[in-house]
This record gives C-alpha cells, sequence and structure tokens, in this order.
C-alpha cells in the first residue's frame, strides 16, 4: 500500500514542477521577444505634485514624438522582394568626383601644374679668375747705411741677417733693385714681382 502512495506523490511533484517550468518558459519567452515589462506605479507624493500634462510628455521625447515600436518577431515578414532590390541596383551614380563603388570609373582629374614648385635659384654669372696673386717677399728692411757713396741696406729674412747693396740677391730668392734711406725695391726671382718695402724701426 506504501508504494502506491509513494508514486502517486511522486506523481504529483513532478506534475507540479513541470507546470512551473513551462510558466517560467512562457514568462522568459515573453520578455525576450517583446515583451515589456509593466512600468512601476507612481507614489501617492508624486501623483499629487506632478501636473496631468507632464505625466503625458515624460512619454515622449524632446522632439514631441512617439519612439517608434517594433512588432513581435513572429510578425516580421522575412520574405525577400527581388524587385525591391532591383530598383536599388539600377541606380547610377550622379556625383561630380570618383565613384568608389566602380572599379571602372573614370579617374578624377587632376589639374596641370602652371609652373615649377619650387622656384628655381638664379644663376650667378661666372666671374673669370685669373691666377693668384705671387705672395708677399717674405723681408724685413731694418737698417740703412750710406759710405763712401756705396748704400747698404740691412735685411732680415726669417733668423737670418743680411747686408747688401743694389744688384745684390739675397738667399738666392730675392734680389735688391733700388736702396733708398726710408724704403727698398725688392723683385721676387721665383714670381717675376717687385715690391717696395719701408723702413721698419726695430
Amino acid at each position: 500500500m506504501r508504494s502506491g502512495l509513494d508514486n502517486k506523490r511522486n506523481v504529483i511533484v513532478l506534475a507540479v514542477l513541470g507546470v512551473v517550468m513551462v510558466g517560467a518558459l512562457v514568462y522568459f519567452a515573453k520578455s525576450m521577444f517583446g515583451g515589456s515589462s509593466p512600468a512601476p506605479a507612481p507614489t501617492q507624493q508624486t501623483a499629487r505634485t506632478e501636473p496631468a500634462a507632464a505625466r503625458q510628455a515624460g512619454s515622449r521625447n524632446e522632439g514631441g514624438r512617439d519612439a517608434e515600436k517594433l512588432p513581435p518577431l513572429e510578425k516580421l515578414d522575412p520574405t525577400l522582394h527581388p524587385e525591391v532590390m532591383a530598383g536599388a541596383e539600377a541606380l547610377e551614380y550622379s556625383g561630380v568626383g570618383r565613384n568608389i563603388f566602380s572599379l571602372v570609373s573614370e579617374p578624377p582629374k587632376i589639374e596641370q601644374v602652371q609652373g615649377p614648385i619650387r622656384p628655381q635659384p638664379i644663376a650667378q654669372p661666372q666671374i673669370a679668375q685669373g691666377p693668384p696673386p705671387p705672395p708677399p717677399i717674405d723681408l724685413k728692411f731694418f737698417g740703412y747705411e750710406a759710405a763712401g757713396g756705396a748704400r747698404k741696406a740691412f735685411l732680415l729674412h726669417g733668423d737670418d741677417v743680411f747686408i747688401a747693396v743694389e744688384g745684390d740677391v739675397v738667399d738666392h730668392h730675392y734680389k735688391v733693385v733700388k736702396i733708398t734711406p726710408l724704403s727698398i725695391q725688392v723683385t721676387d726671382l721665383l714670381y717675376n714681382n717687385t715690391q717696395t718695402l719701408a723702413l721698419t724701426q726695430s
């Protein structure tokens, strides 16, 4: 007798659990596919202080238009409409630039450069360069003497001291041409250059 009662009790429990699970599934399906949860009831204080016009305006956006609500998924039409798609494909690009959706469209026209981008440097006239000037004569005239009608010049070349008269060659390089009390004329034999050296007070 007990086994029969236990079986009936188990069947009743299973039936109750099945009903509860079915109800939970139905509630979950409604909340996922378009079901909306009821709005909470306003409190007594809010109902007293909030005007009726404000409560009606609360369901609208700032533009004064109601938000669009989509139909449930089971009412949407999944059928394709080829005539609508053909109309979209028949549209032709009418812009002024390049059609980025076409591989064979004409490339945009680029204006040709009218002049050089960077100004060309002005060519400087070439100046004819002659031979370099001869180097200065490396002698120092620091003394003069006139005895017996002969004029003598005291010259310093580096650390060497020379006593020369007109016509002498100093250090196989410089020829004394003319001697005066305050200056002498010397010719550089290598460059054939004559220069005047003033008397230097030592």
